[in-house]
């Protein structure tokens, strides 16, 4: 698919639509809690630790889907997996606005993010298969639509929270989990009507050599650190910063769900028009490029203070790319073991999320109680600045492992 400039037959138009209905509704799904999670911080009484370990135990849920959706995209097709996940995240949505307590809330996201993670892997090998040329751009453009309903998601969350219900109360968080949710439904029907694409053959030796191969490849590791840095950047930033600036600079929830928003649109934009450079320029280089900017740009947001938090927006242009360009890489450099690599990848980057969630909630935490004798603004302030230092980190982070990577695939001859 997507080889030639002849017109497009409707099965493809409902492959497309599965791959971009996907990631619709998985932005709407991740990017939702910026603006619920402080509310729900209010209305069950947590501290930024219980916030990092519900996180973290949500990147938990990811991690599990991780490591059986490959499996079972491979048994029972690729379809019935891609349905699984729609139905799950649906589910996910009505557990959460039943939930009554943090124990149930953080049961219900970890269900949630199970969804999550079996439609990731899902659409990241349905889009290996079919996007065989311009790969880098596709893949971009395909993680564009997560871009675009993540545009909207904080605004709307926060819209949709304070509509009243007919006896007056409002809906909140909770109504507002169940109706979003239920939008992953929608992808469902291009999932039943299109013809999805096989799995290209293997036998199951081969199958488990590729594993022992991955492992003992320095490739795929330093894949995986970049991945996970950048991945973490990318998600705590959807995570922590209608937090951080609620509590750091006391905005309104509107007025930080809208710079959410605006990293969101630079996030978008990126994926956009970024994604056909890193087929010209290469995927190592341009991610390497990409991830120092974000990081720059989240660093100098903090030294710069509340004047600066635009560049807290502008570093989704640096960070966006990062996920896409990487299956690209992934789907180049393993032609014959894809699904294989993705969910390699995918599942220890999982692992690093969780630590990662937990190391933002404790750093804000430890460096809080550090400088308690300054008063209770003051250590707020540092240890909100701190846990947010951690996420432009793991940006810079990522583009020192890309240039370990691009100098190790350089020495071997080899151009991604």
């Amino acid at each position: 698919m997507i080889k030639r400039a002849s017109k497009i037959s409707m099965n493809e138009i409902w492959l497309l639509s599965i791959v971009f209905g996907g990631f619709l509704v998985f932005g709407l799904s991740e990017n939702v809690k910026g603006p619920a999670i402080p509310r729900m911080q209010l209305d069950f009484g947590l501290n930024e630790g219980q916030l990092g370990l519900m996180l973290a135990l949500n990147s938990l849920g990811y991690l599990v889907a991780c490591t059986f959706t490959s499996y079972l995209a491979d048994k029972v097709g690729i379809r019935a997996t891609s349905i699984a996940a729609f139905v799950s995240m649906t589910v996910g949505g009505v557990l959460i606005g039943v939930s009554n307590g943090f124990q149930a809330l953080t049961a219900s996201y970890f269900f949630m993010y199970i969804g999550n993670g079996m439609l990731e892997i899902a659409l990241a090998i349905l889009a290996a298969r079919i996007f065989v040329k311009n790969t880098g751009f596709l893949m971009n453009l395909s993680h564009f639509f997560y871009g675009l309903s993540s545009i909207v998601a904080p605004i709307v969350a926060a819209s949709m929270m304070g509509w009243r219900l007919p006896g007056g109360d409002a809906l909140g968080w909770r109504g507002m989990y169940v109706i979003v949710l239920m939008l992953s439904l929608l992808p469902v029907i291009p999932a039943l009507l299109g013809r999805l694409p096989a799995e290209p053959a293997h036998d199951e030796a081969e199958e488990r050599i590729s594993y022992r191969k991955l492992l003992r490849d320095p490739v795929a590791w330093l894949i995986v650190l970049v991945l996970t840095s950048g991945v973490i950047s990318e998600l705590s930033i959807g995570s922590w910063l209608v937090n951080f600036l609620e509590k750091a600079y006391d905005w309104s929830p509107t007025d930080a769900s809208g710079m959410l928003s605006a990293f969101f649109l630079c996030f978008t934009l990126a994926r956009l028009l970024l994604g056909p450079l890193t087929d010209r320029f290469g995927y190592t280089m341009s991610i390497m490029v990409l991830s120092l900017s974000s990081g720059v740009c989240s660093i100098a947001a903090l030294f710069a203070g509340e004047s600066g938090a635009i560049l807290f927006a502008l570093a989704g242009v640096g960070i966006a790319p990062i996920y896409p360009t990487v299956m690209a890489l992934l789907a180049k450099r393993y032609p014959r073991g894809t699904g294989t690599a993705i969910t390699f990848t995918v599942t220890l980057m999982g692992i690093g999320s969780v630590l990662g969630n937990l190391a933002i909630g404790g750093l804000i935490e430890g460096v809080r109680d550090l400088y308690a004798d300054r008063g209770e603004e003051a250590s707020g302030l540092l240890g909100l600045q701190a846990g947010y230092g951690f996420i432009g980190a793991m940006a810079l982070l990522c583009a020192a492992a890309c240039l370990v990577l691009y100098a190790y695939l350089r020495k071997r001859g080899e151009r991604y």
